[in-house]
């Protein structure tokens, strides 16, 4: 092992249904090593139900029953597993047009989600909107470049959320999209939007220092890469630090396996994402090594179910 940051590049990819992937973590000595299971979702869009059989692109996919059978069997078999989501919970079917968000989130905290992070159609019946909704969430919503001090959300949102799995300390933290042209003004009145790059500079040094995080994931609400230089999720693990997973959202790209970008150390940076509509849920492994009082993370894989 070169460092705490070391990478062994073995990675597993799946189409198929859960269990038909294999990762010999068996063969590894119980004291020796810890799996972590993050499960993920982003743009789910409040498509409750899965897309009809007849559908020309996601016949019979997605739907919540599913996607809550699939988190729960993983769960059985997994003994440290965290459930993400990148943003856009609200907007694309009648049931936010009925309920607000409410039964979304109503049904998220059923699926005990862990945490997760806000997406610019989440203001689309404004701060205001998203606030009404908050209380029937039962999990932490995170963001750190959000200024909202001056709105119904102040005191809210969580910059970052830390997690302690068989004494692995995994720090989680949000970052959103520049609203201003994706979101009626005053729909997000008095919100400041910050540089997220930076600001991920910032949380992710916090979690790596302050916090002593073993694993590091960002929930970016942000989209994955763009023919310029705005922010995305690829400038972001270019120009990181300490940051191991980008859990991306916001331009609804289908990545079966992560892509691995490396940042300004030469340390690997893995980007994850699952389309939209929650058709796909994300599945990744990441294996620690006990090293003393810390960890290494020695091993990695993926898969989409």
């Amino acid at each position: 092992m070169q460092n705490r940051r070391t990478f062994l590049k073995q990675m597993t990819s799946a189409a198929a249904a859960y269990g038909m992937v294999s990762w010999p973590f068996e063969t590894f000595a119980a004291d020796e090593f810890v799996k972590i299971t993050v499960l993920h979702t982003n743009d789910v869009h409040s498509h409750i139900d899965p897309f009809p059989e007849n559908d020309p692109k996601y016949p019979g996919l997605g739907g919540v029953a599913y996607r809550h059978a699939l988190i729960n069997k993983i769960r059985e078999q997994e003994k440290n597993v965290l459930l993400l989501d990148a943003g856009d919970i609200f907007q694309g079917t009648p049931y936010f047009n009925m309920f607000g968000g409410e039964l979304e989130m109503k049904l998220m905290s059923r699926m005990q989600y862990d945490a997760g992070t806000i997406g610019n159609h989440d203001f689309d019946n404004g701060v205001e909107g998203l606030v009404k909704q908050m209380p029937h969430l039962n999990f932490p919503l995170l963001n750190t470049n959000y200024d909202v001090s001056k709105t119904l959300l102040n005191g809210k949102l969580q910059p970052y959320k830390i997690f302690e799995k068989e004494h692995v300390r995994i720090g989680v933290f949000g970052i959103g999209v520049d609203l201003n042209g994706l979101v009626d003004k005053k729909m997000w009145q008095g919100l400041v939007y910050n540089d997220p790059i930076e600001s991920a500079a910032v949380t992710s040094h916090i979690l790596k220092k302050k916090e002593k995080c073993d694993l590091i994931i960002c929930l970016s609400h942000m989209g994955f890469k763009y023919p310029d230089q705005r922010p995305s999720d690829v400038v972001l693990a270019k120009q990181s630090l300490n940051i191991d997973l980008i859990i991306g959202g916001h331009s609804h790209t289908m990545i079966e396996t992560p892509y691995e970008y490396f940042n300004r150390d030469g340390k690997s940076v893995w980007i994850a994402q699952v389309g939209w509509a929650g058709v796909r849920l994300g599945k990744i492994d990441f294996i620690l090594r006990r090293k003393q009082e810390n960890f290494d993370k020695c091993q990695y894989s993926k898969s989409v179910e």
